[in-house]
Parts: structure tokens; C-alpha cells; sequence
């Protein structure tokens, strides 16, 4: 009876160690993720990639971008306006692909 129980505590002490790594892995990606979004810097518009000002014509035909700041890692945040007035922020990647962040 005693080696069942010993068994069972180590069987669960193991699953809550892997646990935990999947946890800091998943806290590393996000803490990674919010750094690149602060690295950012204004660059001017006309430095943009084609690629990048293609996308923002085909999906957002009426956007004018306003602003647009780029990282180490070639990832584009772009402040742009509608014609009706709206604003928001996109992001994507030196080919044209949005990103989330």
C-alpha cells in the first residue's frame, strides 16, 4: 500500500513540474511579444515596404496612414485614419502580412 501511495505523489509531483514550465514558456512569449510592441520607431512613411503599403491599399482602400513606426525585427505599426473619420492601429510584418499583437 505504502509504494502505491509513493508512486501516486511522484506521478502528480511530475505532472505539476511540467505544469509549471508550460506556464514560464507561455509568460516568456507574452513578455516577448509586449517587447517587441514597445520597440517601435518613427520611421516616415515613404521608408515603407511596398509590400506593407499594398496591403493598407487593398484592404483599407479610403486609409491614409498617419504614422508609421517600425523594430528590429521588421514588423510595421502603422496609426492610420478613414475618410469617415475612424482611427486605429494595424500592425504587419515587411510582407504585407498582418500580425496581431
Amino acid at each position: 500500500m505504502k509504494k502505491i501511495f509513493i508512486t501516486a505523489v511522484f506521478a502528480i509531483g511530475s505532472l505539476s513540474a511540467f505544469a509549471q514550465e508550460e506556464a514560464t514558456a507561455v509568460e516568456a512569449t507574452a513578455k516577448e511579444a509586449a517587447a517587441t510592441q514597445d520597440d517601435f520607431s518613427e520611421v516616415a512613411a515613404d521608408e515603407l515596404p511596398e509590400a506593407v503599403t499594398a496591403a493598407v491599399s487593398k484592404n483599407y482602400p479610403t486609409a491614409s496612414i498617419d504614422k508609421a513606426y517600425a523594430n528590429e525585427a521588421n514588423q510595421y505599426k502603422l496609426e492610420v485614419s478613414l475618410e469617415d473619420g475612424t482611427a486605429g492601429t494595424l500592425y504587419a510584418d515587411e510582407n504585407g502580412n498582418w500580425i496581431e499583437m
